[in-house]
């Protein structure tokens, strides 16, 4: 487990290096706010294309070399920022790098073979740790390195150096998680023409509403993420430094509850009812939210509701984990992550037209009816996982990991 927490914390660092800057390097090349959107966009919608493809080939291939050829990409895709000179470059190395951004689901389909159900939740709250710390890193890195000249070429450098880091500590550290065995059986049902399109292993794996609640988490936190500048910028007056720190401390939040306590919060209170109280507090925070107008509600319900919504990500993915037979898993976190990558394309969107109709109260009432959504399928009945109906559909991890 730390050999592949350091190897997404080394993407994850490149990728919070970058992200923050693409608001100011754009405007240096004649990009207006709609075209910075429909940059952010480009990226959701390449991902969400290509993420079942990245999960597939894992299955078929194996999870180390397609983390490595993802890791490739993104290094290629910070050189290729860092050399634009024009707009639409800004415009392909993104879209390049979300037609590469196989990592994380690929990964948790990795900490899936690698821990026992027991530890699942746990592994996957390293996942969602080193996203949380590569996001408070990255973007202090980056300002530095950008410094008060404004020159992006050398943090797009650096990113890139991060991802091909990475790849050296893959190639070098991280073992193969699927077994020959499982590879083998996969490629000839891949050339035979038998295995299973998407739709027909989500009705067979009946995670077909599962998938929808990985599109309503992304399109209600991003909607959060849009909005929290705005809100503090507008009602406080605040600026980029100190929304930076608000989303730097909930970074740290997000370290220690999906890092330290997500194993003992789950061993305590079960995966179903943690993720019934996460998505409730996530409700809270944006009800909070609503009725705020001062300085100290509005960073509670900031914090409340981010803080809630940390802990469901892992948890989907472990309930994902179990409800799914070991040879399918790549494929089905290769899908929840590209039912993600939709999320985040629609949820700004439809925070925008809230906010423009009906301004900031409309806007967190519109999350709300997001959540509630999410929270009702959350408090509804549920299948038993797959594992608990076949034992054979757990496997042991491979013999050159330890069992975790």
């Amino acid at each position: 487990m730390p050999i592949l927490f350091g190897v997404v914390l080394l993407d994850l660092i490149g990728f919070g290096i970058v992200i923050p800057i693409l608001p100011f390097l754009s405007p240096q090349l004649g990009a207006s706010k709609i075209d910075i959107a429909l940059i952010i966009v480009s990226y959701a919608v390449c991902a969400g294309i290509s993420g079942p493809f990245w999960g597939r080939l894992s299955d078929r291939r194996g999870r180390k070399p397609v983390i490595m050829i993802c890791l490739a990409g993104a290094a290629v895709s910070y050189v290729m920022l860092a050399l634009a000179t024009e707009l639409w470059m800004i415009f392909a190395a993104r879209a390049f790098a979300g037609i590469m951004a196989g990592n994380l689901g690929v990964a948790s389909a990795m900490m899936s073979d690698i821990t026992t159900p027991e530890k699942r939740a746990k592994g996957m709250g390293l996942i969602g740790a080193a996203f949380g710390l590569g996001l408070v890193l990255g973007p202090l890195l980056g300002g530095l390195l950008a410094g008060d000249s404004g020159s992006f070429m050398l943090p797009c450098l650096v990113a890139g150096c991060m991802s091909m880091l990475a790849i050296v500590a893959a190639g070098l550290f991280l073992p193969e998680s699927v077994t020959a065995q499982r590879r083998a059986a996969h490629r000839q049902a891949h050339r035979d023409g038998s295995r299973q399109s998407t739709l027909a292993m989500l009705r067979a794996t009946g995670n077909r509403l599962l998938v929808l609640q990985y599109v309503l988490h992304a399109a209600s936190i991003s909607s959060v993420t849009y909005l929290v500048p705005l809100w503090l910028g507008d009602v406080l007056g605040w600026g980029a430094r100190q929304v930076g720190l608000v989303f730097g401390v909930q970074g740290a939040i997000m370290v220690l509850l999906q890092g330290g306590l997500l194993g003992a919060l789950v061993r305590w209170l079960g995966e179903w009812r943690l993720l019934r109280l996460s998505v409730a507090a996530f409700m809270a925070g944006l009800c909070l939210a609503v009725v705020a107008a001062d300085m100290p509600l509005m960073l509670a319900a900031v914090y409340i509701a981010m803080s809630g919504s940390t802990l469901c990500m892992p948890l989907l993915n472990t309930i994902t984990s179990h409800r799914t037979p070991a040879d399918l898993r790549g494929q089905m976190l290769g899908t929840t992550a590209s039912a993600a990558s939709w999320g985040r394309v629609f949820g700004p969107l439809l925070a925008g037209a809230n906010l423009s109709l009906f301004g900031y109260t409309g806007a967190w009432l519109g999350c709300i009816v997001v959540v509630s959504v999410y929270l009702a399928w959350a408090l509804g009945p549920h299948p038993a996982s797959a594992a608990s109906q076949d034992s054979s559909l757990e496997e042991s991890p491979p013999h050159d990991y330890p069992t975790v």
